[in-house]
């Protein structure tokens, strides 16, 4: 295994994911969950997505603990069609500063720039004009500067559009390492919820009535109108994986509901940890835990859970 080059320059990742050390240094940053299985891991050179950055015409990762950038034409940790497309994309004349996610979708790559400036220039989109076709579809804020087909994404056997900025676990393995567990944790259960589903990673797996899915389903922003304890008792299993943020305001109502069993998917182990209390206090008793290796290389865990009342 080769080490990263860019270890401890490069601010992206925290761990050297290629060392015999890696998973105890990474498993002695889990804050203390009763955890009822093994860790499960992850394996690096697996990103389908990858947030860069851009300033002052360099393209990269930021170095660490700084603002500077480390100009990055290749990452061993994602996939080798995100590597193919980097020293084109690294070469456009970029001005300004923003970051750039790249995504390795079933057709090809997806690219969007979120930058304060609004517009590219004539200069950038030239460039962007150039760039191989498998680029299927290049966005600046907005606005789509070129497009040759639209980006989707494969669950299973399910294929859906993937919007713009849309929420995509990094991993496609460890993304169905996931899925399979709420599958086999749903149970075949006929009403299900899956709550902050993004576009259907769950959602489609077990027939859930999917919330918060752009595009693909029911739009509803469940932090400013949360499901009420009305709207959760018509359902046996619910389905949440939510935002860094946690689900603090959802977690209360469930508490309070009549929901048999809660599966709970989180990517920020300190609000896993406030929204697990809510949901204890309510009554709930917290029957599985493990931790995911989700994000390789960072200090960053997923957390698969259930919660049975």
């Amino acid at each position: 295994m080769k080490t990263c080059p860019f270890l401890n320059i490069c601010g992206g990742c925290k761990y050297d994911f290629t060392s015999s050390s890696y998973r105890s240094e990474k498993l002695s940053v889990l804050p203390k969950i009763k955890f009822t299985g093994d860790a499960i891991w992850g394996e690096y050179g697996k990103r389908r997505r990858a947030e860069f950055a851009f300033v002052d015409g360099h393209f990269g990762f930021f170095k660490t603990k700084t603002k500077d950038i480390v100009d990055i034409t290749n990452c061993i940790n994602v996939v080798p069609e995100i590597n193919s497309v980097l020293p084109n994309i690294a070469k456009l004349p970029w001005s300004a500063s923003g970051n750039v996610l790249i995504t390795k979708c079933e057709n090809g790559i997806d690219v969007v720039v979120n930058c304060d400036v609004m517009y590219c220039n004539a200069e950038f989109k030239k460039g962007v004009e150039k760039l191989p076709n498998n680029i299927i579809r290049f966005i600046w804020n907005d606005k789509i500067i070129s497009k040759y087909a639209e980006p989707e994404i494969k669950f299973e056997n399910k294929i859906v559009n993937y919007p713009p900025n849309a929420f995509l676990q990094p991993c496609v393995e460890t993304e169905q390492i996931l899925r399979d567990l709420v599958v086999k944790y749903v149970g075949g259960a006929k009403r299900v919820a899956d709550l902050f589903c993004g576009i259907g990673n769950f959602t489609f797996a077990t027939s859930a009535t999917g919330f918060d899915i752009v595009g693909n389903g029911i739009t509803r922003d469940l932090f400013k109108k949360p499901l009420t304890v009305q709207n959760l008792n018509q359902y046996d299993v619910v389905i949440m994986d939510p935002p860094r943020s946690g689900a603090m305001t959802q977690s209360k109502n469930l508490a309070k509901s009549n929901v048999k069993k809660i599966i709970y998917v989180s990517c920020n182990p300190n609000t896993f940890i406030r929204d697990q209390e809510i949901l204890e206090q309510g009554g709930y008793k917290m029957t599985t835990a493990m931790p995911v290796d989700q994000f390789v290389g960072s200090q960053h865990w997923e957390i698969f859970s259930v919660f049975e009342k």
